[in-house]
Order: structure tokens, then sequence, then C-alpha cells
């Protein structure tokens, strides 16, 4: 891979997608993951005037911390980067009081909720500041297994990394010096009480769905798999199955012209 090469096209993108839509400036949320720490790194590197949030709901104090030291980091080095610390813990509990209830997707339903009030954050703040709001997604997230909240964590304006596998993340991320801690971290959504990883809800790493998606880019049949990458591409059909839903245009109910006439 050509890092600095990649580097280089992801940020002239950027400051293109700025120079032809009027905007003022991006808004980033740093969750203390490698993904948002290289989107948010990117970012500064564009030059544009970035403001990056940490929006705790709960957060484990590793993660809030590993977002704060991140933010810091950035100020040093860019001078575009600012910062808002937002606990938005009240809002949530508040949001569950309202509609508590217990049924069996209540847990799931009230942990995608933490991702869309984050969300509606970002976007507050880029309505006031004439910005964008940027995603943080990757490649296997978002048009692999579709790991990410519709309407939460999916709802942006741009996506930098998402043409990026998980790898390719780490590799740039590496060579940009972006803090070990973050690159040793275990990733995970942060959406739960518990210290749950990605890989503990997907059923399977990062690293084995790549392959698997690299294997079908390839052109490959699924069927000339060995036993061990069968089991993967299981995994990785029953998530992209489910959540295709997340990765295509919103269905539109046409109506035939003889019906408007």
């Amino acid at each position: 891979m050509k890092i600095s090469e990649t580097v280089k096209f992801i940020v002239d993108w950027i400051k293109d997608y700025k120079r032809t839509n009027n905007i003022n400036g991006l808004v980033v949320g740093v969750s203390g993951g490698i993904d948002s720490a290289l989107t948010s790194t990117l970012c500064g590197l564009s030059g544009i005037k970035t403001l990056c949030l940490n929006m705790p709901i709960k957060q484990k104090e590793d993660q809030y911390l590993r977002a704060e030291r991140h933010i810091e980091w950035l100020k040093k080095k860019f001078d575009n980067i600012g910062s808002i610390d937002i606990d938005l813990t009240n809002v949530f509990n508040q949001f569950k009081l309202s509609v508590e209830n217990n049924s069996s997707s209540n847990k799931l339903a009230l942990a995608n909720t933490r991702s869309r009030i984050r969300m509606m954050t970002l976007y507050y703040y880029a309505a006031i500041n004439n910005s964008i709001v940027v995603g943080t997604g990757n490649k296997v997230e978002d048009f692999g297994v579709g790991f990410y909240t519709k309407y939460g964590d999916g709802g942006v304006d741009i996506s930098p990394i998402a043409d990026l596998m998980k790898s390719e993340v780490f590799k740039i991320s590496k060579a940009l010096e972006i803090n070990n801690e973050i690159l040793e971290a275990k990733p995970t959504d942060g959406l739960w009480d518990d210290d749950r990883s990605d890989e503990d809800q997907i059923g399977a790493s990062y690293n084995d769905l790549e392959k698997v998606m690299n294997s079908l880019e390839k052109g490959i049949n699924p069927e000339e798999f060995d036993s061990e990458m069968k089991e993967k591409y299981t995994i990785y059909k029953k998530h992209h199955l489910a959540n295709k839903h997340k990765m295509i245009s919103i269905p539109v109910c046409k109506i035939p012209n003889e019906l408007k006439s």
C-alpha cells in the first residue's frame, strides 16, 4: 500500500469537497477508537477548520480518556482543530425513562439510541457552524457487515475512509503516529454498559471478515473456501444480508405514469 500517496489522496478529496460545496468546516465525533482517530487526523491534515466532539454516554473511562488524549494530541499538532467535550448521559437517561419497556429488543434499541443521540449532537454543531459531519466508518463496517447504526454513526455527509479495509486503517494510523493506546485497543462500538468488543458482537474478527471480502472481490466462489473460511463467510453473509438495507438507497415507491395522468 502506498501510504503517503493514499493519505494525500484522501486529504485532497476532503479539500475538494469543501471547495465545491461552500462549507466552512468539518465536525467529527472522536470515540477513542482507531477509525475516528484516523478520520480526525486526516481532517487535521486538510487544514480545514475541524471541530472534534467527545460525547460520552455512560462511557467506559478508558474509552473516554483515549478520545480525550487523542483530541489533545490533534490540537497540539494542528492549528485548525477545535474541540468540545459534551456528556450526553443525562440526555440518554431521560430518553430511557420516557420509553422504557420490557421488550426483548429493548437493549439493542437503546444501544442504537446512544449512537443516534450523538448523531443529532454532531449535526447541531455542524448546523451552527455551516459545517458538515464527517463519517468514521471503514469498508468492512460500512459495506461488508453493516456494523453501524442507521441514522446514528451511519448518518454522515462524507465518508473519507469508507474505502479502506480495517488493516489499511491500521497501517495508515501507524504511519501517522496515532497514539499506541488507540492502535492497541480492541475495537468496540462503545454502545453498551459492558466491555463487549466488535468481535464479540459480530462473531468474527475484522481480519477474518476482510479475508472474506477480499476473496469475494477477486471473484472466488465461496464453494472453493476451506472449512474455516466457509465458517467466516457464513457469519459475513448473515450480517451482510441482515444489514443490507443500511447500505442501499432508501426504496422509493414509484407511481406509474398512467396513475398520475
